[in-house]
């Protein structure tokens, strides 16, 4: 059993991380502003900000995997960067693994290149999220030796507002933009929780990124 806190545990990804985590029994406490519409049995939930340094280091301290599923969008655009700052300053102190549920962008569209977001028309309103997401990833990479950390890129159709359906399976793959064979790129957030939670009980992706589809 692992002790695993879920950074945003109440949102669309975070609420699926803690739920497939606590449903194999692993200790699992949720950290967010905002209660959830309803409480997953077996998750403890903890109300407060990542913004607060001592509810950010809370969450890591005494656990074994913390989980940042913060969407940067909102009142939380461009903040995530501090936050993810912070999560690597902590994590090695405790020895606490650091996930994080990023973006697509940074995804190749085919072997050697581009990437998704050098070929991909941006909406304006979008580019401070995806660059969050394009950031994460390079502060992963350049962090020191002794943080163990993980980058989750979902596929290009993700969210609440674009439903797939809960196959109970997913492909994994390290940095080619995974497509079905109808050329969609999608996964649920249950399937794509089940991702993350297989590489938390079985690591290949120390230090590295991988992104998961249908």
């Amino acid at each position: 059993m692992a002790r695993i806190s879920v950074l945003g545990g109440t949102g669309y990804s975070g609420a699926a991380v803690a739920k497939e985590a606590a449903g194999r029994g692993h200790q699992v406490t949720s950290v967010s502003r905002h209660e959830p519409e309803e409480r997953i049995e077996g998750v403890d939930y903890v109300i407060g900000s990542v913004l607060d340094p001592d509810v950010l280091a809370a969450a890591v301290t005494d656990h074994d995997v913390v989980i940042e599923a913060v969407s940067p969008r909102g009142d939380m655009s461009g903040k995530l960067e501090g936050v993810v700052d912070q999560l690597v300053e902590l994590s090695p102190r405790s020895g606490t693994r650091l996930g994080v549920i990023g973006g697509v962008s940074s995804v190749l569209v085919e072997e050697g290149g581009p990437r998704l977001f050098d070929v991909n028309e941006v909406e304006p309103e979008v580019l401070p999220e995806i660059e969050t997401g394009l950031a994460l990833l390079e502060t992963l990479k350049a962090a020191p030796d002794d943080l163990d950390w993980f980058y989750v890129s979902p596929p290009l159709s993700y969210g609440s507002w674009v439903p797939a359906p809960d196959t109970g399976s997913y492909r994994l793959s390290d940095d080619i933009l995974l497509k079905d064979e109808e050329g969609n790129s999608t996964i649920s957030a249950a399937d794509l929780a089940r991702a993350i939670v297989d590489e938390i009980e079985q690591p290949q992706y120390r230090r590295r990124r991988f992104h998961a589809a249908h």
